[in-house]
């Protein structure tokens, strides 16, 4: 009796396998300091997340010397696209000895990068209870969820006043998110979804440390002094209308957790809501 052999057609033989797991492809890449660049790639069919949250993403590491095999580098990113786009968009810091960022800076277009589709945070709006007026604090790649969130329609409709801070150490780190809140004017699908000029409700306040700009200084030591109300043109927060999300590093979070406690605010989280959340997965 002969043996038969099974005879395969080009297609089973050729079947594309991704390079990596979860791979997704970048479409996009913008660099705007050598410290700072963002990127977009496709987002998985299936992946489901509130603005604002954050997924695990990343690269192959180096093949160890022994094995040579290679272990993903993960690390917690905000998701900076909101809820409904069609792609995925992240902010990054560079880091030139940074195992992950050193090599995530030099993405392409076209290149692969694993995502693991499962999205956490404490940045979205179901952590707050309602209020009248939301401020987002962010320093650094810290606007990230803001990014996420200012392009959210939940967001105006749940507040009469959205208020933005960014503080920097250098100008040029303002460009991602001047530029963001500059083209919401121009975004013919969010006016028309949300309402035309629905973006009269932000309030931008970016602020340097180091370089010269038209306003310097800590958001925090600006607060204390009352010149950020001042510049505003509005009262100091108020448990009672007010609401918070914080994203920053530690001693940023720290130190508006503090002063939040003397305005009257509690911490909330997903479980418990409350007057301000703080984003503690990772830090700027």
């Amino acid at each position: 009796m002969n043996e038969v052999t099974p005879v395969m057609d080009a297609e089973t033989k050729v079947k594309p396998v991704p390079t990596l797991p979860d791979a997704q492809t970048v479409t996009e890449v913008e660099h705007y300091t050598d410290r700072l660049f963002r990127f977009r790639c496709t987002r998985p069919a299936s992946l489901r997340f509130r603005s604002g949250e954050f997924v695990m993403i990343g690269l192959m590491g180096d093949p160890q010397p022994e094995t040579g095999k290679q272990k993903p580098l993960l690390r917690a990113y905000s998701i900076a696209s909101p809820s409904w786009d069609e792609e995925l968009e992240f902010y990054s810091i560079k880091v030139p000895d940074g195992p992950l960022t050193s090599k995530l800076q030099h993405l392409q277009v076209g290149d692969e990068i694993i995502l693991r589709p499962k999205p956490v945070g404490t940045l979205v709006h179901d952590a707050l209870i309602p209020g009248k007026r939301i401020w987002f604090f962010a320093t650094g790649t810290g606007f990230a969820p803001f990014a996420s969130l200012l392009r959210e329609p939940q967001t105006y409709e749940d507040y009469d006043e959205v208020i933005i801070t960014h503080t920097c150490r250098e100008v040029g780190e303002l460009t991602y998110g001047a530029n963001l809140i500059e083209n919401l004017k121009e975004d013919e699908l969010l006016n028309e979804v949300i309402g035309e000029g629905f973006w009269k409700k932000i309030k931008y306040y970016p602020t340097t440390t180091r370089e010269e700009s038209p306003k310097m200084g800590r958001i925090t030591d600006l607060m204390r002094s009352g010149e950020a109300f001042k510049d505003l043109g509005v009262e100091p927060l108020n448990p009672e209308h007010d609401r918070a999300m914080i994203c920053g590093n530690l001693a940023f979070n720290l130190e508006l957790k503090e002063m939040f406690e003397e305005y009257g605010l509690q911490e909330g989280a997903n479980s418990k809501p409350a007057q301000y959340v703080v984003e503690k997965a990772f830090l700027d």
